[in-house]
C-alpha cells in the first residue's frame, strides 16, 4: 500500500523541497498551506503529480483542516504529518511576538490535535539551532537548560515541549530535526534573499546589519532533506531528536555579503552598520556540533561555504 503524508507548509521554502523528495520517493502526499509565505509556484512540478494535493489552508483553522484531513484519509490513512509551517522570520517576531505564537507554536499545538482526531501516529518537526539561545560552547542535543533569546526560538522549543506529552497519550514517534541556517533555491528569508533584494534596489552599495564578522553554520536545503530523510528512515525511537548541519567551520556574513555582491553586481560598496550582531535576537557565533547524527551515519556533502556558493548562485539566478 502506497504510504501517504501530510505537510503543513508545503508551499514554503523548505516544505516544498520536502514535497518533490517524498513523491520522488513514490509516496501521496497532502499540502496544506497558507501561502502566507510559501509560494504556489515552489510547488509547478508537484502539482502536476496524480500523488500530490493541495489545499490552500491554516492549520489553525481546524475546522477546514480537519475536513480536509477526513477527507483525504479516507482511502489511504496517512502514516505521518511532516510539519514545516512556522513564522520562518525571525525579526518579524521580534517586532510582533504574536507572529510566533500563533505561527510557530499554535499551528504545531492545533496541528497535534488534528493528529489525534484523525489518528495520524507520527510526527516530524522541523525545529532549530535557535532554541539554545546564544551559549559559548559547543550546542549538543543534550544540553541544558535551554534559554533562546528570540521568540522563533522560545516558541520551536515550546513546541518541541508538547509534543512530548503527545507522545504519552497517542502519538507512536516524534522526529525532531534541529538546525542551523538553511540556505538555496525557492527561499523566502534569510541574508543571502536580504542581500540580493537590496542589490536589485541599489546595485552600487549593499547594506549590511552588523560588523560581517557574526559567524554560523549555513546548510543547504538538499543536504537538509537527505539529512531528515535518512532521521526518519533510521532512527526508531519513540522520540528521536537530531542536530542537523555542515561538519566544520561555519561561514562569516562578511564572506555571504562579497559572495553576493561577486555574483550579481561587481563592483558595489559593502557598507557595515556594525555591533557584533545583526538584529535583536542574532546570536552573532553558533558551535553547532552534528555528532550524533554522523554516530547515525549521515554526513553533509556540502561544507558551509560551499553550501552559501551554491545558494547565492541559485537565488540570484532566481530573482534576476
Amino acid at each position: 500500500m502506497q504510504t501517504n503524508f501530510l505537510v503543513t507548509g508545503a508551499a514554503g521554502f523548505i516544505g516544498s523541497h520536502l514535497v518533490d523528495a517524498l513523491l520522488a520517493r513514490g509516496a501521496g502526499v497532502v499540502g496544506i498551506d497558507n501561502l502566507k509565505l510559501g509560494r504556489r509556484k515552489n510547488l509547478s512540478a508537484a502539482l502536476k503529480n496524480p500523488d500530490f494535493k493541495f489545499f490552500e489552508a491554516n492549520v489553525n483553522d481546524l475546522a477546514a483542516s480537519s475536513r480536509i484531513l477526513a477527507w483525504q484519509s479516507k482511502s489511504k490513512p496517512f502514516a505521518a504529518a511532516w510539519h514545516m509551517a512556522a513564522n520562518s522570520d525571525i525579526r518579524a517576531g521580534v517586532a510582533d511576538p504574536d507572529v510566533d505564537l500563533r505561527d510557530t507554536f499554535l499551528t504545531t499545538y492545533n496541528l497535534l490535535k488534528l493528529m489525534r482526531e484523525h489518528k495520524i501516529p507520527q510526527i516530524a518537526f522541523a525545529s532549530t539551532s535557535a532554541i539554545y539561545g546564544d551559549l559559548n560552547c559547543p550546542l549538543t542535543e543534550g544540553i541544558g537548560p535551554l534559554f533562546p533569546i528570540s521568540n522563533y526560538g522560545a516558541m520551536k522549543l515550546a513546541s518541541e515541549a508538547v509534543i512530548s506529552p503527545a507522545l504519552e497519550s497517542f502519538l507512536e514517534r516524534a522526529w525532531i530535526f534541529r538546525f542551523p541556517n538553511v540556505v538555496g533555491s525557492r527561499a523566502t528569508h534569510g541574508a543571502i534573499f536580504d542581500f540580493v533584494h537590496k542589490l536589485k534596489k541599489n546595485p552600487t552599495e549593499l547594506e549590511v546589519l552588523g560588523d560581517g564578522k557574526q559567524k554560523k553554520p549555513y546548510f543547504h536545503v538538499a543536504d537538509l532533506i537527505d539529512a531528515m530523510l535518512f532521521i526518519t528512515d533510521n532512527a526508531k525511537e519513540k522520540l528521536n531528536y537530531f542536530n542537523i548541519g555542515v561538519t566544520g567551520g561555519g561561514t562569516t556574513v562578511r564572506y555571504l555579503a562579497e559572495a553576493v555582491v561577486e555574483k550579481m553586481s561587481p563592483g558595489a560598496k559593502i557598507r557595515y552598520t556594525g555591533g557584533d550582531r545583526g538584529w535583536v535576537g542574532d546570536v552573532p557565533k553558533v558551535n553547532y556540533s552534528v555528532d550524533k547524527l554522523k554516530k547515525l551515519g549521515w554526513s553533509p556533502r556540502l561544507a558551509s561555504n560551499k553550501a552559501v556558493d551554491r545558494a547565492v548562485a541559485e537565488i540570484v539566478a532566481e530573482n534576476s
